[in-house]
């Protein structure tokens, strides 16, 4: 006797049963390895914690300007010196010195101990003239893609408007920020431009980090 469904319908059978089986897992599986690889999704309130948790003393990076001055040893003095792609500096009598990642206060201290050798009780200022090495990057739908030098307290909106300003074909209701977590992956944040001209959600102008990109889409549904 054959077993039947509703009218007119044939039961599947156990063979096709079995690979709509194999084919569920295999979905659940790969849904479940795409969700692990999704960036988290942090609210503005925490960017904007984590950003000024960051603040603090400045640190030194590639591609800034120092001026060193050595009191009473102008031949030891450096009025410009640019930090070098490899974070070090060429000083007289000390040679190369690190300095990626250091403070102003730290490298006038090595700098006092190291000259200690030659110099009597040397008295050594370091001044950051310019600062080059902190960038975020502005991409997509703006008028001048690419770095923007990061200033103290620069916020999405001020990234943008230093990149120009949108193209007409920029879907700015879905811009989104990138910012890499030290050890957790990159977290994405969805800035809507339009509501915060209009005056709504204007906590998600949140503070910017060094490394932070922002992606201006094309409006187009496949950037949804």
């Amino acid at each position: 006797m054959n077993a039947r469904g509703p009218k007119g319908v044939r039961p599947m059978s156990r063979q096709k049963r079995f690979v709509a089986a194999i084919a569920s897992v295999l979905f659940a599986l790969v849904a479940g390895a795409c969700a692990s690889t999704e960036r988290s999704l942090p609210s503005a309130a925490e960017l904007d914690t984590r950003a000024d948790a960051s603040k603090g003393e400045y640190l030194i990076g590639a591609g800034d300007v120092l001026a060193i001055t050595v009191w009473r040893q102008p031949e030891l003095s450096l009025p410009e010196v640019v930090v070098r792609s490899d974070g070090r500096i060429s000083v007289p009598l000390v040679d190369e010195v690190d300095v990626l990642d250091k403070t102003p206060l730290e490298l006038k201290h090595e700098l006092t101990e190291r000259l200690e050798e030659y110099v009597t009780a040397p008295h050594v200022t370091v001044v950051v003239r310019q600062i080059n090495s902190k960038l975020v990057y502005v991409l997509g739908e703006v008028k001048r893609e690419g770095p923007v030098l990061l200033h103290r307290d620069m916020r999405v909106i001020d990234a943008l408007s230093t990149a120009g300003g949108f193209t007409p074909f920029a879907g700015k209701s879905r811009i989104k920020l990138i910012r890499d977590q030290n050890g957790s992956g990159p977290a994405e944040f969805v800035f809507d431009y339009d509501d915060f001209v209009r005056g709504e959600n204007l906590e998600q102008n949140v503070l910017l980090l060094p490394g932070d990109r922002i992606v201006v889409p094309d409006d187009t549904p496949r950037w949804r």
